[in-house]
C-alpha cells in the first residue's frame, strides 16, 4: 500500500482513473494501527480496480487541513477526484468491503 509524501504525490493520485480510498492516520494513534492490517489487506485484494492509499497527518498538515480531518483514523472514498463517502474512526471489514464495493458501481 503506497504513502502519499507530498502534494505531488496527491496530484497523481487525483489525475488517475481508479476510485480512491485515502486513509489518514497517525503512528502514534492506537485504532489506526488496529485499522491498518485490514486497510492493507483490502488494498491488495482492490488492487487495479481502488486506489488504497495512507496520509501521515503528522507528515502532511496541508493535505489533512484540505480535506478537514479532525479525528482519525480519517477514511475518504473518492471517484473523479471528489469525495462520495468519508468514515472516522475504526471500521469493520465488512463495512470497509460494503463502501470499497459501492465506489465500483
Amino acid at each position: 500500500m503506497k504513502t502519499i509524501e507530498n502534494n505531488n504525490d496527491y496530484v497523481n493520485l487525483m489525475n488517475q482513473e481508479n476510485p480512491v480510498l485515502l486513509d489518514f492516520y497517525a503512528d502514534w494513534c492506537g485504532p489506526c494501527q488496529t485499522l491498518l492490517p485490514t486497510v492493507e489487506k483490502l488494498s491488495q485484494e482492490y488492487d487495479g480496480k481502488v486506489e488504497i492509499q495512507k496520509v501521515n497527518v503528522d507528515k502532511n498538515p496541508e493535505l489533512a487541513a484540505k480535506f478537514g480531518v479532525r479525528s482519525i483514523p480519517a477514511l475518504f472514498f473518492m471517484k473523479d477526484a471528489e469525495i462520495v463517502d468519508r468514515a472516522n474512526g475504526l471500521l469493520s471489514e465488512s463495512v470497509l468491503r460494503e463502501k470499497l464495493d459501492a465506489l465500483l458501481n
